[in-house]
């Protein structure tokens, strides 16, 4: 049996420049950290005396006897790439729910790819973890993925992550504990109660890149003033950047806000935020918001119909932290 430990992210600048089909030509800048907020999977090689082959547990319960009935698309794709004969059982448990803006779908990718090698005996680098699992969504699973959240369940992190052609690179930041607590004592995050299929609001972003190439050049060059201005502590000029890629971000797409999140989003200004954001596609999930310490009780009480989740920043992405042959 095995168990794997992989981190949600949050991103704060450049995403929508981490597709393909924008960063082969033009480039493109991430600005994200990984989160102590997890999925867990737990794999083991169902014995030979239960009447199913395979059985795959997660928000309901597939008990299979071929690969292709299994019906979660992550999990089929990974275990026939992966050329599964044995049967397996997989449990899913997470900290947070799906389909909500932290890339939890590539989490799970990510987390069952380190399980099915680890199981092996085999010992993959975060490279081709985070490679594999691009592939995997995006040509297997028909997925309208970008690449940062496959690259930061995997690595792990504060990091910039550059895209060039179709190659990345990950540049982890050099920050104190000091300047990521003080960052962590600035933000907010609270769930919308809203889920939804981020692959959807992302096709729309991809055929909207023609149009929109303005705004995610604007996006992209965001990415090391924000860096220097993280670097330097200046807090209240990182919350104003998130504003203005937040601004930028909406234009993308018209499902990539509602009135319901502008209505929290206005409201969250008005009680003293410098900026935020709508985590992952938008539409729903998880909306960040950055402000003055002595802001966020007014701003907690503004938006008191949502949950706050409180989180602190990780460092170590997806690993291993159970293994036994029994």
């Amino acid at each position: 049996m095995i168990i794997t430990r992989t981190p949600f992210r949050i991103s704060f600048f450049g995403g929508g420049t981490d597709y393909p089909e924008w960063f082969e030509t033009n480039g493109g800048a991430v600005l994200a950290t990984t989160i102590n907020r997890y999925c867990y999977l737990t794999l083991r090689r169902l014995p030979p005396f239960f009447t199913e082959r395979h059985r795959v547990v997660y928000n309901r319960i597939e008990l299979t006897q071929e690969l292709d009935e299994i019906q979660h698309p992550a999990v089929r794709a990974c275990l026939k790439a992966h050329g599964i004969n044995d049967g397996v059982e997989l449990v899913h448990n997470a900290d947070l729910p799906a389909r909500t803006g932290l890339g939890s779908s590539s989490s799970f990718t990510v987390g069952l790819l380190n399980a099915l090698n680890g199981l092996d005996g085999r010992l993959r680098d975060q490279r081709w973890l985070a490679t594999e699992a691009i592939r995997l969504e995006r040509e297997v699973m028909g997925e309208n993925v970008g690449w940062q959240d496959q690259i930061l369940a995997a690595f792990g992190g504060f990091n910039r992550i550059d895209f060039s052609s179709d190659a990345f690179h990950v540049r982890p930041l050099p920050l104190t504990q000091t300047c990521r607590q003080n960052l962590l004592d600035h933000l907010l995050l609270f769930y919308t109660g809203v889920s939804r299929y981020s692959s959807d609001i992302a096709r729309d972003q991809i055929r909207n890149i023609p149009r929109r190439e303005t705004q995610l050049r604007e996006m992209a060059a965001l990415v090391p003033l924000a860096t220097e201005a993280l670097m330097a502590e200046d807090y209240p000029t990182f919350g104003a950047m998130l504003h203005e890629s937040w601004i930028r971000k909406r234009s993308l797409s018209d499902r990539v806000s509602t009135e319901q999140i502008d209505d929290l989003y206005a409201r969250a200004l008005a009680a003293g935020a410098w900026g935020g954001k709508v985590l992952g596609a938008g539409g729903g999930g998880f909306i960040l918001i950055m402000a003055e310490p002595g802001r966020h009780q007014a701003i907690l009480s503004t938006l008191g119909d949502l949950l706050h989740v409180p989180f602190r920043f990780e460092t170590e992405g997806s690993r291993i932290i159970f293994l036994s042959d029994e």
